[in-house]
């Protein structure tokens, strides 16, 4: 009410009053018609006070410190565009501003919270990346330095340490498994260096992507986040940690309701890690992967397009030593449905190397059960392949008119003019026409087209002729195995008529 007197014209206050109070009754009784019985559904409570009251001293601030390059000289006013004082004002700074850069001391904040009590925080990796010094700063206004235990870019998680002078009041994790859309979440944290803040929402969604690492998998809330709210803890209502707040949707800066967290459950495996060795170490299986679409699965023959293709197996891998092969479809890993292709790296690398796993995978047709053991991801995870030039002059190749592109066998000249190495198999592309299906499905002049519905070619001869067996039995799809720039992938191209 404070605000609306600053905005409201003073005369006119009493009658505004009244008419805000009529509008707070009618508003109220609607509510009180349309809202649901409590028995139906689990409601929020009257307040979050007492929880919030428990869960206030686990949460702390992070404060960084860091020595950067800058000048400390004046700053160029804002002119408007095309400004005869522009240059005028440019010329002058460049004849004043310091020739040398200083050194300064930059400052940042973000959040925290206790796990134990021998002194363990969790927060965000970005929060305390590239700090020189580090502070926490508890409930009670006490700071206390705090150490870098370990810390993960992947998963942008770290871990710190204090010694504190008295006892701590750490928090539990959950089970942000059993979180369901549309439940009750506390979030707090330290927006904008006002500590201590705490915001309510609900789950908006689960298992969002948002290119933030290879293992993307948040929880989307609508609690108010903001700058400053990394790395603090987002709670359901008995108190437990189900994720880590870490970043936000914004085209203002400022909260729009669109926050997102690490589940717990994701985070925990790492925590253990970092506190444990410093680092994370990673299950690895060895295979190139790409999703599965429903022209993939129906040239295979699989009645829904689910699973991660396997568009290459990596040499000395734990999946070629478990005879996995190009054209698998992983279903299913150590008991955990692979519904989407993203899935599978989150699972394996959640998996304790040197452990023998079960897997199921789809080949010719059917489900076939078999173990492999998991290996340790090392860095750098991929080297770099060599990419073809496609700077000389493609070499004259066959059309192959139902696909939409020519191709040439692997000789001497395409092999210089395409920079293919001694093990380059396949035939190349040699012409792709814009229109054509090929074209469609991203195939590029230079790829080079290993194998049709999983038998090999090595002449545009036995390409053109497998796709005519493929349109002769009816089929609507033609399964290529496609080597790029980026490596090895399937490619459905439809070759059947509408």
């Amino acid at each position: 009410m404070a605000l609306l007197k600053t905005l409201l014209p003073q005369s006119g206050m009493a009658g505004t009053r009244q008419r805000l109070a009529a509008g707070v009754l009618v508003v109220a009784a609607t509510l009180a018609v349309l809202l649901p019985s409590p028995s139906f559904a689990r409601t929020a409570p009257d307040s979050f006070a007492d929880l919030a009251a428990r869960l206030l001293p686990a949460v702390v601030n992070v404060s960084t410190t860091q020595m950067v390059e800058g000048n400390a000289g004046i700053e160029l006013p804002q002119l408007p565009p095309g400004s005869p004082f522009e240059e005028f004002f440019k010329e002058f700074m460049e004849r004043n501003q310091p020739k040398q850069q200083q050194r300064r001391r930059a400052t940042s904040l973000g959040s925290g919270f206790i796990i134990d009590n021998d002194g363990h925080i969790v927060t965000n990796n970005h929060v305390i990346q590239d700090a020189d010094e580090i502070s926490v700063i508890l409930h009670d206004d006490t700071r206390l330095e705090a150490k870098v235990i370990g810390r993960d870019a992947k998963t942008d998680l770290a871990v710190l340490k204090v010694e504190p002078h008295s006892k701590l009041v750490p928090v539990k994790f959950g089970d942000a498994d059993s979180i369901r859309v549309g439940d009750w979440v506390l979030a707090i944290g330290n927006p904008f260096g006002f500590g201590g803040t705490v915001t309510a929402g609900i789950i908006s969604a689960r298992g969002r992507d948002i290119n933030a690492g290879p293992y993307d998998d948040f929880l989307q809330t609508d609690a108010s986040i903001n700058r400053g709210n990394s790395g603090g803890p987002m709670f359901n209502l008995d108190g437990e940690v189900i994720g880590i707040n870490t970043a936000i949707f914004s085209p203002s800066g400022g909260s729009v309701g669109i926050g997102f967290a690490i589940p717990s459950n994701s985070a925990q495996g790492v925590i253990q890690q970092l506190i444990a060795h410093g680092q994370v170490q990673r299950g690895w299986l060895g295979v190139r992967i790409q999703s599965v679409t429903e022209e993939i699965a129906d040239a295979l023959g699989l009645k829904e397009a689910a699973g991660a293709l396997v568009a290459g197996v990596i040499p000395g891998g734990p999946a070629e030593k478990a005879k996995l092969k190009e054209g698998d479809i992983i279903t299913e890993f150590d008991g955990k449905p692979i519904t989407q292709m993203r899935r599978l790296p989150r699972v394996v690398a959640d998996t304790e190397v040197g452990r023998t796993v079960p897997i199921k995978v789809w080949r010719d047709g059917r489900e076939l059960s078999m173990k492999v053991e998991v290996g340790a991801l090392e860095e750098p995870e991929e080297k770099a392949e060599a990419k073809a030039s496609g700077s000389k002059t493609p070499a004259k190749g066959e059309a192959v008119a139902a696909l939409g592109l020519a191709a040439a066998a692997i000789d001497e000249q395409t092999r210089e003019q395409f920079s293919l190495d001694a093990e380059a198999r396949g035939v190349v592309v040699t012409a792709v026409d814009p229109d054509g299906p090929a074209a469609e499905q991203g195939v590029r002049v230079g790829d080079r087209i290993v194998e049709v519905s999983q038998e090999p070619v090595s002449t545009p001869a036995q390409l053109a002729a497998k796709i005519k067996t493929a349109q002769s039995a009816g089929r609507k799809v033609a399964l290529l195995l496609v080597e790029g720039e980026g490596g090895m992938r399937f490619v459905a191209i439809r070759v059947g008529k509408e």
